[in-house]
């Protein structure tokens, strides 16, 4: 008796790791499919052309109405159309009025060697901007070589920073020093024939006044790269921004707050 209620627990006990492992390879096995399907999914995706990315990274230039920047981008898919990018941006924003000029001589004539300057300028200003939105996914390639087209929306903030602009002139004593705007000297900054050129990059950075704001932008997005895993594309979009303080960037021009522009950006990266 002894003997057959052990022999029935060994049995029981025996069927019920056999029942586990075969619980856990079909677990195993429905993991597999499910994957493989994915993975068949992806790549039907890739041979019709409709890009699938969980994750992408891309820089830019951008050549904007009045100025040019750089970017990095970061993207989150949501689904197939639909991403959350994330944008951090770099531009240096001129005033329409702005004219490079070379030293005059008393003849009248020009000397096209020394730095150029930009006669009046009071201020170069540049942006930093970080901002959030959506990429909507307009129209697949239909094909490897077709190109998608995104609606792209995004807004944020915008850390305006004003550099005080530099000219080297020669006061009445014939010595060579550098004016800005503001200074006593403001008299030789707006007489063209006291400014021998411009300072470049080397002043300013340590007299630079903030101005911070809001931007927003709406663009379409052309992406042409016949992988759906690297990233190559042209945007054009418009952009908006408020600061919440004046911006003076040229004397005898007011000051300004809104500003709109229209840009063309060129963006490379990869999608994984």
């Amino acid at each position: 008796m002894k003997k057959i209620i052990l022999f029935t627990i060994c049995f029981g006990m025996g069927l019920s790791v056999f029942s586990q492992e075969r619980t856990g390879e079909g677990r195993k096995e429905a993991k597999r499919i499910a994957k493989q399907e994915k993975l068949n999914a992806l790549i039907r995706m890739e041979e019709e052309g409709i890009p699938a990315f969980s994750r992408q990274n891309a820089f830019g230039v951008k050549l904007n109405t009045d100025g040019w920047g750089l970017s990095y981008e970061l993207g989150r898919s949501k689904s197939i159309t639909k991403a959350t990018i994330f944008q951090l941006e770099f531009n240096e924003k001129k005033h329409r009025k702005e004219q490079r000029a070379n030293r005059q001589t008393e003849a009248g004539g020009f000397i096209f060697f020394g730095n150029p300057f930009i006669y009046g300028k009071r201020n170069s200003f540049y942006q930093l901007k970080l901002s959030a939105g959506q990429q909507i996914l307009v129209g697949g390639k239909g094909n490897k070589n077709g190109v998608s087209v995104y609606g792209i929306g995004t807004g944020g903030l915008s850390l305006g920073m004003l550099r005080p602009y530099y000219v080297e002139v020669q006061d009445q004593l014939n010595a060579n020093k550098y004016v800005k705007y503001d200074s006593p000297d403001s008299s030789l900054f707006l007489n063209s024939g006291s400014i021998i050129g411009g300072a470049g990059l080397s002043k300013g950075w340590n007299e630079m006044k903030i101005a911070p704001g809001l931007h927003a932008k709406t663009a379409l997005r052309f992406d042409y790269n016949r992988f759906n895993t690297i990233l190559s594309a042209i945007e054009g979009g418009v952009n908006v921004e408020y600061y919440f303080k004046d911006v003076d960037q040229m004397v005898y021009n007011p000051s300004k707050k809104l500003f709109l522009n229209a840009y063309v950006s060129f963006l490379f990266g990869k999608r994984k």
